[in-house]
């Protein structure tokens, strides 16, 4: 019989330590200018502030699962924020970095396991699958507050246009996981309230879920649609397109041992 998460269930991993430690870093690096090579500073910032929102995603669905009656959580090491301990590593963190280097988007990552037979209460499974995209509009908040709160005096530029970035990764990640697609998080939170036949149908594609949001994005129809709105949503908040543009491009550092980077988000 499994008992309520111990202490040590509950202890923050040191490899989300040393990741956060990284991050603070490479942003204290970026900030003062400190490092020679801004753009390797800013790559590993954002995508260090990248892994430490995946894990603090995958950590609200599994606190959440807690106190909504799933006391095996702890034991699986969920409650920990090591991001070695979730049940898909390569989708929960591996493939959503590959996407940001890739293509410069947040796709959301596999979810924790969670043992919904010990949670009873439609409510309660909707708000452990909404719990995740939750954490990404809060991640979103706090890299657009200094855009629309017009604070942006005496920040430096690079770390103006990483901020933007990181933005951009968690407004895609908090909208594409939010969509009611088999297998994403806002799928999980309507699939209570369907019916069973339904929820039978459904259950043989919904591992296919991510891959299918994957491909529609090839779709270049789709992906200009998309863009569009993020980028009208992100100009809302006061994240200028240009500052985006020159995050993506300093984030991409190696372009500069290849290809002249854009001389227009030059920041020394």
């Amino acid at each position: 019989m499994t008992t309520a998460a111990t202490r040590g269930d509950r202890r923050i991993s040191p490899v989300f330590l040393g990741i956060a430690a990284v991050t603070a870093v490479a942003g204290w690096a970026v900030w003062t200018g400190f490092a020679d090579a801004t753009g390797f500073a800013v790559f590993l910032f954002v995508t260090g502030a990248w892994i430490v929102s995946l894990c603090l995603h995958e950590y609200a669905h599994a606190r959440t699962a807690l106190h909504s009656g799933d006391l095996s959580v702890g034991a699986k090491g969920y409650l920990t924020l090591n991001p070695l301990k979730y049940t898909h590593a390569l989708l929960s963190i591996v493939l959503p970095v590959l996407f940001v280097i890739m293509g410069g988007i947040g796709l959301p990552g596999g979810a924790v396991y969670i043992e919904r037979g010990r949670i009873h209460g439609r409510w309660k499974h909707s708000l452990i699958s909404a719990a995740g995209p939750l954490t990404n509009v809060a991640f979103a908040i706090v890299c657009t507050a200094p855009f629309w709160l017009d604070a942006l005096d005496g920040v430096p530029r690079a770390f103006q246009y990483a901020l933007a970035f990181l933005a951009i990764l968690q407004v895609t990640a908090a909208i594409l996981n939010s969509l009611p697609i088999p297998g994403l998080d806002g799928y999980g939170v309507i699939e209570p309230w369907l019916s069973y036949r339904i929820r039978r149908q459904v259950e043989p594609i919904a591992p296919f879920g991510l891959i299918a949001v994957f491909a529609l994005l090839w779709i270049p129809e789709v992906n200009i649609v998309f863009f569009d709105a993020i980028h009208a949503l992100l100009r809302g908040l006061g994240v200028e397109e240009f500052q985006r543009y020159c995050g993506y491009d300093l984030y991409r550092f190696w372009r500069g041992l290849f290809d002249e980077q854009d001389p227009g988000c030059a920041v020394g």
